[in-house]
């Protein structure tokens, strides 16, 4: 589909809107102040698909999406990995040695802190970050600086002061690319993901009997995240990420053995696997070479 509409939760030039543009060139984004907006406006035909941020690699999970997700009656049809690039932004004129005052979102603010140090900048929070650029632009003081994305920047008119301002050069966030019907994949795709939601009794080894078959059959998982249903301490609900389709031999055997010991199996989405998976992989790869032929002197050979 070219010329679509894709919701998230935020105002322009928020990551989320950046995420959207990135996958989903072409398409117009549409702000929502909820993620429970953003998914109501995929069920009445306000947009074709949400932008859901699941997972942060310095914040974790987010927990609204676990909440939400699984009743939403959407399915997941991508997933799409963003690298946070904080940028420090004032008013056309602006220098950093004007700025006394930095505005952003407290998740972010947590992660300068090393800038901060750095120049002395008092620290204010703000509802978000691309909400902090707007506010930024409305002042029209050089003492007020923002930190929030390149395209806030952009949308509000402002100077990046400095680029990359955040501490840890790993913060990427995760999202969901959620939708009313499912992609039609090919079986036995490759580099495919598939989402599965279970639930499980509160006894000694139930876990263990849920996802033994996932391990006996070879299939890696990247994510499993549990969490309490409506409260009770009775039942556990899991969400898992796992490498493969379902129509895979080996898939399929995990997650019969799966429904056969859990008590509630849902599966929210299969998907192609973002070429970020694959990156990060020959990356880790890469580096874990380098570490051997530093440590023994000998090149690891392929």
């Amino acid at each position: 589909m070219t010329g679509g509409i894709i919701a998230f939760q935020g105002t322009f030039g928020a990551y989320s809107d950046l995420a959207c543009r990135q996958a989903r060139p072409g398409w117009t984004t549409l702000p929502c102040e909820t993620f429970a907006e953003a998914i109501a406006a995929v069920h009445e035909d306000g947009a074709d698909a949400a932008m859901l941020a699941c997972e942060n690699s310095l914040a974790g999970r987010v927990p609204d999406i676990h909440a939400l997700l699984p009743q939403s009656d959407l399915f997941i049809i991508g997933e799409h990995f963003l690298r946070i690039e904080h940028c420090l932004m004032g008013i056309p004129g602006a220098t950093l040695h004007d700025a006394k005052r930095v505005h952003t979102h407290p998740v972010a603010m947590a992660q300068i802190r090393g800038l901060i140090k750095e120049t002395g900048l008092k620290p204010v929070v703000e509802f978000d970050t691309a909400g902090a650029a707007e506010l930024v632009r409305g002042w029209g003081r050089k003492e007020d600086v923002a930190v929030a994305s390149s395209l806030a920047a952009d949308l509000n008119g402002l100077v990046i002061l400095r680029r990359n301002v955040e501490d840890a050069t790993h913060n990427t966030t995760r999202f969901y690319i959620a939708a009313r019907t499912p992609p039609d994949l090919p079986a036995r795709m490759p580099e495919c993901m598939t989402t599965v939601l279970f639930r499980v009794s509160n006894q000694p080894g139930a876990l263990y009997k849920v996802l033994g078959g996932f391990a006996t059959n070879g299939i890696n998982m990247t994510r499993l995240e549990s969490y309490m249903l409506d409260g009770s301490f009775a039942a556990t609900q899991f969400l898992l990420d796992v490498e493969g389709h379902p129509h895979d031999p080996a898939l399929a055997a995990a997650l019969r053995e799966l429904s056969f010991f859990a008590e509630q199996v849902d599966l929210l989405g299969v998907y192609r696997a973002s070429p970020f998976r694959r990156r990060t992989t020959d990356q880790a790869n890469r580096d874990h070479d380098a570490a051997d032929t530093a440590r023994t002197g000998t090149p690891v050979m392929k």
